[in-house]
């Protein structure tokens, strides 16, 4: 309610929601006269089913009517106390944020026994314990399978953690880093300074260094355009930059494939990748068995 652009739409909810309410209590007012009527004899609508089955018109209860009264002031007690007309916060200053907050920190108060014995544990070690990888595994798939998948072995522009090819280095305290603050990798666009026909020949030098089948007659020519413009991140023998997330070229390992058409792609309008940190998401221990786990993914 608070991410109103413009006051009106506050305006707006406030009136529908007490209006609502307005609305009902005339209702009652207005037809107290009937609601309070002593009816002597049920009155008959004259409609009848199936030979004996009879609608009658009974008045409304008096608990019915009492009922229909209390309700109404709930609803205006409740329009003091949470939010609900615009940008009332409400006297509460209750949010579904809020809650979630509330609980999560309940629930880490009363797992945090579980994690006690690895807080000083070196990591290899934490990988070595089945307590700890179920736990780790559990976390991984609640909090990381969506891109990695299930088994870790990630898909199309998601790296697979079961390998030794690391973006930013397989050692425990660069993955616990990663985890914590995230990464955002980005390979700018050269569609303004190389053509397709360079990016082509680029691409054929880039699948040369790894082994793929490529064509020679264009190699020399593709590694002009590479040391030109792609040694600064990949470094002249193509083999990556880990500092910057500049993935090694040389071996048999692509993010998103290794085809020619899907070099030039790369080459030409760049790539964006970006991990959330999930330091928002997990507490410092449960980053440890994390980082324990996918360790272990790679070091077994």
């Amino acid at each position: 309610m608070s991410d109103f652009v413009s006051s009106f739409w506050s305006y707006y909810i406030a009136v529908i929601a007490l209006g609502g309410i307005a609305w009902c209590v005339w209702l009652l007012f207005s037809q107290r006269a009937w609601l309070k009527r002593d009816v002597q004899q049920v009155e008959d609508t004259g409609h009848v089913w199936d030979g004996d089955l009879t609608e009658l018109n009974n008045p409304v209860p008096r608990w019915w009517t009492v009922m229909y009264l209390l309700l109404c002031v709930f609803a205006l007690g409740y329009l003091v106390l949470y939010p609900g007309l615009g940008t009332w916060k409400g006297t509460l200053g209750f949010t579904a944020g809020k809650q979630v907050l509330q609980e999560q920190e309940a629930l880490n108060a009363r797992i945090q026994p579980v994690y006690e014995r690895f807080r000083d544990m070196p990591i290899p070690d934490i990988a070595r314990d089945d307590q700890a990888r179920d736990i780790g595994q559990r976390l991984f798939l609640n909090n990381c399978a969506q891109c990695h998948g299930s088994d870790a072995k990630g898909s199309r522009g998601f790296p697979n953690l079961t390998d030794s090819d690391w973006l930013y280095g397989g050692s425990p305290e660069q993955i616990q880093q990663t985890i914590t603050e995230g990464r955002h990798g980005v390979m700018p666009p050269w569609s303004a300074a190389i053509k397709p026909d360079e990016a082509s020949a680029i691409a054929q030098y880039v699948r040369s260094l790894s082994g793929l089948a490529h064509d020679p007659l264009r190699v020399n020519a593709g590694k002009r355009g590479f040391d030109t413009y792609c040694v600064a991140c990949h470094g002249i023998d193509g083999k990556g930059n880990q500092a910057l997330g500049a993935p090694n070229l040389t071996d048999d390992v692509w993010l998103y494939g290794s085809s020619e058409a899907t070099i030039v792609e790369t080459i030409l309008n760049g790539r964006d990748n970006q991990m959330p940190a999930q330091k928002q998401n997990l507490t410092p221990e449960q980053i440890r068995l994390l980082t324990a786990w996918v360790w272990g993914q790679s070091n077994r």
